[in-house]
């Protein structure tokens, strides 16, 4: 989850900060089994970013990490006050500074939590409820949320989609009252993912047809949607589909030890397709949506990339007519 507007940041600190705050003393260092987690996402991220997504590898990757007592950042900034420095982690290739908990552990969102900057603000594999190898992953979904984030004029065009409707703390992005409940919309959502989900599956010689129903089943969707709700479908779709298409791309890239979760990623992520229901899954059933369609672009339009960054927050009306 990527809470990475300004407002945001006052959200989550709302929320989280009153969750779990003043937890005793600073321990000395990152329990080892989280360092060593810590440290395969770091080395992850060096050695597939560039290959998954070129310009990503620029983006300084931040990371709070929420112990039971304690939250450790991993930076190569000073991030102020109200943290003690631990010197050089040759390991985490960062500095390292404590601080008494603040957030809860169970956390796992990006935020401008630490001298407002995007930074990742994770409990442990355990306390979040992944395995090793999906918290690894997770947290490279993370990052990428930074990396969307650093595009210019980012926070200015997250304002400019007119969605907050007056409010100021960034809960709109998971309150917005899109159409969950509208039987028409559910439809669409539904044909739109099945298609999506076939043309990911056709042989060659019926891709470009596939192809043609996706655009068709998005125009119908568009067309029962208000303007600021479509808006809001592509927001989310842009942002966290492309985030979830980003953890496969990664796994894929990682090789050795990711390919059996690649797989499975692959399947979990058609299966959401080809069962997406919106009235059960609401505003996370964009995830499984946008991811689809990030793939199909990766398999139909070669430049969809450099067209993501140039048109922020539009993502399914860049599928192409044709193959």
């Amino acid at each position: 989850m990527g809470l990475t507007t300004r407002s945001a940041g006052l959200l989550s600190m709302a929320l989280f900060i009153g969750a779990g705050t003043g937890q005793g003393q600073v321990d000395g260092r990152i329990p080892q089994p989280d360092r060593s987690r810590l440290a395969e996402a770091v080395r992850l991220a060096e050695a597939v970013r560039h290959a998954v997504w070129p310009g990503w590898e620029r983006t300084a990757m931040p990371v709070l990490f929420v112990a039971e007592s304690s939250e450790f950042l991993i930076d190569h900034r000073p991030p102020g006050t109200g943290f003690t420095p631990l010197g050089h982690d040759s390991l985490l290739r960062g500095e390292i500074w404590s601080r008494p908990r603040r957030f809860p552990p169970t956390l796992l969102a990006t935020f401008p939590a630490v001298a407002g900057r995007p930074t990742i603000v994770v409990g442990s594999a355990e306390r979040t409820g992944k395995s090793p190898r999906e918290w690894v992953l997770t947290l490279l979904h993370e990052h990428f949320h930074q990396w969307q984030s650093s595009l210019p004029g980012y926070y200015g065009r997250v304002a400019a989609l007119d969605l907050a409707r007056g409010d100021t703390t960034g809960r709109w992005m998971l309150d917005y009252p899109f159409p969950y409940d509208s039987a028409p919309v559910q439809r669409a959502v539904s044909d739109l993912a099945a298609s999506l989900n076939r043309a990911l599956s056709a042989p060659p010689d019926e891709r470009t047809d596939a192809l043609l129903a996706s655009v068709t089943d998005r125009d119908r969707l568009r067309d029962l949607l208000s303007p600021a709700d479509y808006r809001y479908l592509e927001f989310q779709l842009w942002q966290e589909g492309v985030s979830r298409f980003v953890e496969i791309a990664v796994a894929e890239a990682a090789g050795n030890g990711y390919a059996a979760l690649a797989a499975r990623m692959r399947g979990d992520l058609k299966r959401d397709l080809r069962e997406m229901s919106l009235a059960h899954s609401r505003r996370v059933g964009f995830y499984a949506l946008g991811a689809g369609l990030a793939l199909v672009l990766e398999r139909h339009r070669p430049d969809w990339k450099e067209a993501y960054e140039r048109r922020p927050f539009v993502l399914a009306e860049l599928l192409p007519a044709g193959p």
